[in-house]
């Protein structure tokens, strides 16, 4: 955790010319919006940008890659963003070095790990967490990272042990994992989509088992703002929040094949036909927080799962980090 926090501290520093710049003050309302990665797994928030939802409620999203959740979280704190897009344990960690700047948990888009595990053999119809994996070398994330954390509980819950019965290898960079599975490194490698599915269907690898589904409900990404921009802005969220479930209602209700043409301007260079697959698998394991807040079990789950791996310097309240007021309503207006 104290490396997490230097590295939010030193990006911090590097984004600070950031904070000088102004939403436009003609038109659509500007939300400067940093996000973790690219990925179909927000596919919801590329459907709400495409269909115009975010345009309907007066709002321009100014979207960029971060490259990681610290540097969201350094463009969030720096005022180079005004909401940040990633997993809450970025925020956690910042409540829990003691900072009097910590970013509040507004809304909740993914409720489970989007990554699947590939493996050398066809097994599908045979794996088995214990017996497949009992003494095997497994690549699923950086050291510390809430992939490689998830990974290691599903582990421990099936038996398996880190250097006992089961090897989990860290030195291998998160964007580098597939290359180096394909080079021949480990016998187990998790991917997210469209790379699982494009993987298997090159006939390198299968598929066995979703990660996601194995772990349960943890609240996976989310967003985030500081608390004086929540409150000078309620109208902003609560019509943010608005676009986003309405996004998230339509990719569960849109055959695969629409929505995948929709979101091919989001990724350029990917086939619709893994789109649409990706799509499928992400609605399989029931993906998406259809209404966008966490809920205090999922918030423990994802603390129970960073004590296991021993990155969890103390646990804190659910109240201290995440308000569910603004998605509740929300959600409550849509259903009405």
């Amino acid at each position: 955790m104290k490396k997490f926090l230097i590295a939010i501290f030193c990006a911090l520093f590097a984004v600070l010319p950031l904070a000088a710049c102004k939403p436009n003050e003609e038109g659509p309302t500007k939300i400067r919006l940093s996000e973790v990665t690219h990925s179909v797994f927000y596919a919801p928030m590329y459907a709400a940008d495409a269909l115009g939802y975010f345009a309907e409620e007066g709002i321009e999203i100014e979207l960029t890659n971060a490259g990681g959740a610290d540097a969201v979280m350094a463009s969030v704190l720096s005022g180079g963003a005004d909401i940040g897009f990633c997993g809450p344990e970025a925020a956690l960690y910042v409540l829990i070095g003691g900072s009097n700047n910590v970013p509040t948990v507004f809304g909740q888009l993914t409720k489970r790990d989007g990554s699947f595990l590939v493996s050398r053999i066809n097994e599908a119809d045979t794996f088995d967490w214990n017996a497949s994996l009992a003494g095997k070398e497994i690549l699923a994330g950086r050291k510390g990272g809430v992939p490689a954390m998830t990974f290691e509980t599903i582990l421990n819950e099936h038996g398996l042990y880190d250097g006992q019965n089961v090897f989990m290898n860290y030195d291998i960079n998160f964007n580098y994992m597939t290359a180096a599975f394909e080079s021949g490194t480990a016998d187990y490698c998790t991917m997210f989509e469209p790379v699982a599915s494009e993987y298997e269907k090159a006939g390198k690898g299968y598929v066995v088992a979703s990660v996601g589904e194995a772990s349960g409900e943890v609240p996976y990404t989310c967003y985030i703002a500081r608390e004086n921009y929540i409150s000078a802005n309620e109208t902003l969220i609560e019509g943010f929040l608005r676009a986003m479930m309405r996004g998230i209602a339509y990719i569960n209700g849109t055959d695969n094949d629409t929505a995948a043409a929709l979101l091919a301007p989001y990724f350029d260079g990917t086939e619709l036909s893994s789109l649409a697959t990706s799509l499928e698998s992400y609605k399989s394991i029931d993906a998406w927080q259809e209404d966008m807040t966490m809920t205090e079990d999922s918030f423990n789950r994802l603390q129970d799962i960073i004590d296991n791996a021993g990155e969890l310097e103390k646990r804190v309240d659910f109240a201290d980090l995440v308000d569910t007021s603004y998605s509740s309503k929300i959600y409550a207006e849509l259903n009405a």
